[in-house]
């Protein structure tokens, strides 16, 4: 953690209004990347991000909020409405995740904010976007995984649809209405304006699903759950060995010849039914015994050793303990360690991607009280005087 600020947005201001994972995961994105981030919580509880996470210990809020600097406004009453309107005149990104049409009730609609300020940009992330005959339904990141095509294609053939581990909905939404942000910053050098980013759910998880749509409509085909394999593509899958498992991914021609000989088995690489990307592809599952078989007689490490030997591309299942022991997590940074006031010091996953002459950083842990930073920003950015802080207080919109 640095107190420096080189990063490529240290002259941007965002404003958050975002709650959950969405809006939050964008602002630690641009946060990550040098610039202000102001977040507004509700007085009181907050974020609900701050009693997230899994574990005995709810640790979530760490990483979702570091580089962020927590204001309290109530914005279901006008008085909450209004701070917002004041911090849009300073700020450069305004980030909202809101229900469509949320905004507009409260009076903070794209409109009434670039009357304010039009070289603002607004990133509104939302399950279904802010058009169609969807927009106005509640939407949650499993909701767009599920009409984005993500959810159908995940887990075992022979069962109801997985989900994975993580939220990945509202990362991937959250990514885009970053990516969207960037862009709008580069086109405001141009024109001078700021403009809105449509961020939908089940659009960024769509933007993921490669070819799906084109090969049903050429081909008729529609993709299935296919368990730990991709169908088509082989030898790509987790292996047992004789102390765990090992992810193998060898479905390259070249590749492939060369963990047959690594297997001491070159007589695979000039087998029909082997020899080629598609002939490996049917028969797939006859191979996958056979590579299981060998794989069995090794040791994780044993065989890592010969992945590495004959530059076949492959790796270790890794889990947090795995990920803290590594050289090359080390080395990379890509987990850094950060002293909170609550929890003392631990490790989190460092900035990405790594920029060479602006690089992002941790410069400061997630706040721990809701409204922390309220003095430094009602004070000192948009000075509001002692006595209108209090009537705020008294009105219970901060």
């Amino acid at each position: 953690m640095t107190s420096e600020n080189i990063g490529a947005l240290n002259d941007i201001r965002v404003v958050e209004l975002g709650q959950l994972i969405a809006g939050p995961f964008c602002g630690q994105l641009l946060g990550d990347m040098g610039a202000e981030v102001i977040k507004v919580e509700p007085p009181r509880q907050g974020d609900p991000m701050r009693n997230w996470g899994h574990g005995e210990e709810k640790l979530w809020w760490e990483v979702v909020s570091r580089n962020k600097k927590s204001v309290s406004a109530n914005l279901r009453i006008p008085e909450g409405q209004e701070i917002v309107r004041k911090l849009v005149e300073h700020a450069d990104i305004l980030i909202e995740n809101f229900k469509p049409g949320t905004m507009e009730k409260w009076g903070l609609g794209p409109d009434v904010l670039h009357a304010i300020n039009p070289r603002l940009i607004i990133v509104r992330v939302s399950g279904y976007g802010q058009t169609g005959p969807y927009s106005s339904r509640a939407g949650f990141g499993g909701i767009g995984e599920a009409m984005g095509g993500w959810r159908y294609i995940v887990g075992d053939p022979d069962r109801a649809p997985s989900r994975m581990g993580v939220s990945i909905g509202d990362s991937l939404a959250a990514t885009y209405g970053c990516l969207g942000a960037l862009a709008s910053l580069h086109a405001r050098e141009r024109t001078g304006k700021g403009q809105v980013v449509d961020s939908a759910l089940y659009e960024a998880v769509l933007q993921v699903m490669e070819s799906m749509v084109p090969e049903y409509m050429v081909s008729g085909h529609i993709r299935k759950r296919t368990g730990s394999i991709l169908e088509g593509v082989s030898p790509s899958n987790v292996y047992p060995t004789s102390d765990g498992e090992y992810l193998i991914g060898a479905n390259q021609d070249a590749v492939f010849a060369r963990l047959c000989n690594a297997m001491k088995r070159s007589d695979l690489a000039s087998d029909e039914r082997y020899a080629t990307h598609l002939a490996r592809a049917r028969n797939l599952r006859e191979l996958d015994e056979i590579i299981a078989d060998w794989t069995r007689t090794l040791t994780v490490e044993q065989l890592e050793q010969l992945m590495i030997e004959h530059s076949v591309p492959a790796g270790k299942i890794f889990r947090a303990p795995e990920m803290l022991d590594d050289p090359h997590f080390e080395a990379r940074e890509a987990l850094v360690e950060v002293e909170t006031e609550r929890w003392g010091r631990f490790k989190m996953q460092g900035p990405f991607p790594k920029l060479s002459d602006t690089p992002s950083a941790i410069r400061r842990p997630a706040p721990t009280q809701v409204g922390q930073d309220n003095g430094e920003i009602y004070e000192g950015l948009l000075g509001l005087e002692p006595n209108e802080i209090a009537r705020l207080k008294d009105a219970q919109a901060i």
